[in-house]
């Protein structure tokens, strides 16, 4: 398989795979485009290799950009802005575990925490209260779990045994 081959079938796997995470296949194929290049690219470069609008480069590389995994650069005497992601994928990993963790299990965790202490209502029956009761208090404890679970993966650069055996595992 040739580079130009190689490159795009990533890039449409990466886009899959970001689509299955919860991200805009177009974001994910940013992403990947950004990832693979030698170096940063710039609007223009991306429109152009992903065949999209103006538009959606912008609108992407700045989600991108909002998730941390994605930097402008600037160039001296360049008007033209270009965009570098981050290389590291144990650190690429960690951004999106944390931004995950913001939009996803943060807000679930603050509702469960809302309903967790409920009053019977006149029209259910104590067994309907306590199975709701109960059934939340289940998917507290996993949040919870969820939570110092992704706590310690996104400490794990501060860990030189976690960050180490992580990276040691990336490499399989």
């Amino acid at each position: 398989m040739q580079l130009d081959e190689a490159k795009s079938k990533f890039i449409e796997g990466w886009g899959t795979l970001g689509s299955a995470w919860g991200v805009s296949r177009t974001m994910a194929q940013v992403h990947a485009l950004l990832l693979v290049s030698a170096g940063a690219l710039s609007t223009e470069d991306i429109m152009e290799q992903l065949q999209i609008s103006r538009g959606n480069a912008n609108m992407n590389v700045r989600a991108l950009m909002d998730w941390g995994l994605v930097r402008k650069e600037l160039r001296p005497g360049e008007r033209r802005e270009f965009f570098s992601a981050e290389k590291d994928i144990h650190r690429v990993a960690t951004l999106i575990l944390q931004e995950r963790h913001k939009r996803e299990l943060a807000p679930i965790m603050r509702v469960l925490g809302e309903v967790r202490q409920v009053e019977p209502s006149p029209t259910a029956t104590p067994e309907e209260t306590q199975a709701f009761t109960q059934m939340i208090g289940n998917i507290q404890s996993f949040a919870d779990f969820a939570d110092r679970a992704a706590a310690t993966l996104i400490k794990a650069d501060e860990n030189w045994f976690v960050s180490t055996f992580m990276k040691l595992m990336s490499r399989r």
